[in-house]
């Protein structure tokens, strides 16, 4: 193509509302597929995810945070013997191996607990997602409750874990609610989004439906401050009622402007024209 030929590249006309999000519209065409830009950045994208999903968990690193920021942990792997089986097996990461539900029984006698609340860090589909977002999320959410008398299990981390290995770990500290951080699955224009789970006095065999959730945690989706204003909100409600899931609806009031995005609404705020 010569400097004086036309582009074969038609731009959308709705090209300038990529600007108010990673989503992938208005990317134009030629013919009747993708120009090769975007085509290439999908396929980067692509890329992304599945690294995320087979990213080693680092639990070796988030003990050192913690335990720089003065937390107990304790480490703990699920049924689900290596990354190929967790991912064909979805029981198996709900369950703990038999090494590890010694390994919270022997804590437990050596020094008896009484906890309101059990944090538990799993790997989940994304490892980067809680590598990024756990321990900040955790220092927020600790900061919401240092006014109260909430009495915090050790920090439970679970290698191939998931949402469900929350119940046994709860069960087993004994404790009144457990808060699970788990890295959600790979969206394309989001490899580390962190999901996190409340479940009030938690047991093995409970549902979805007995469940809170809290998604899309990460400095581009919902931010720390926000996330930990909803979770203590969930977790205090969830106390006064005996109860979560279904029946525990997020009521929170308009969060404070520290924890408001100052990213605008298109959709309201942006000029007509």
């Amino acid at each position: 193509m010569t400097m004086n030929e036309p582009s074969a590249v038609v731009t959308n006309p709705w090209h300038r509302l990529r600007q108010f999000t990673p989503a992938r519209i208005a990317l134009g065409r030629a013919g009747v597929s993708l120009p090769t830009q975007p085509q290439l950045e999908f396929q980067l994208a692509h890329a992304r995810a599945r690294d995320a999903v087979h990213l080693p968990f680092d639990l070796g690193g988030l003990q050192t945070q913690l335990h720089q920021r003065s937390c107990e942990t304790v480490a703990l792997h699920s049924a689900a013997t290596d990354r190929h089986r967790y991912l064909q097996r979805p029981d198996l990461g709900r369950r703990l191996d038999l090494a590890s539900r010694d390994r919270l029984r022997a804590r437990i006698a050596q020094a008896p607990l009484a906890c309101d609340v059990a944090f538990v860090i799993a790997d989940g589909l994304s490892a980067l997602a809680v590598h990024r977002n756990a321990v900040p999320l955790l220092e927020a959410v600790m900061i919401e409750l240092r006014a109260t008398t909430w009495r915090v299990a050790p920090i439970a981390l679970v290698e191939q874990g998931r949402v469900a290995i929350g119940d046994e770990v709860g069960q087993l500290l004994g404790a009144q609610q457990v808060v699970v951080f788990i890295g959600e699955r790979p969206g394309l224009s989001s490899p580390d989004s962190l999901g996190v789970y409340l479940t009030y006095q938690p047991r093995v065999g409970r549902t979805d439906a007995e469940r809170n959730c809290i998604s899309n945690v990460r400095p581009a989706g919902l931010g720390y401050a926000a996330a930990a204003h909803k979770l203590f909100h969930l977790m205090t409600e969830a106390s006064r009622r005996q109860l979560s899931g279904v029946r525990l609806k997020d009521e929170t009031e308009t969060a404070p402007e520290r924890l408001i995005s100052n990213g605008r609404n298109f959709l309201v705020d942006s000029a007509p024209g």
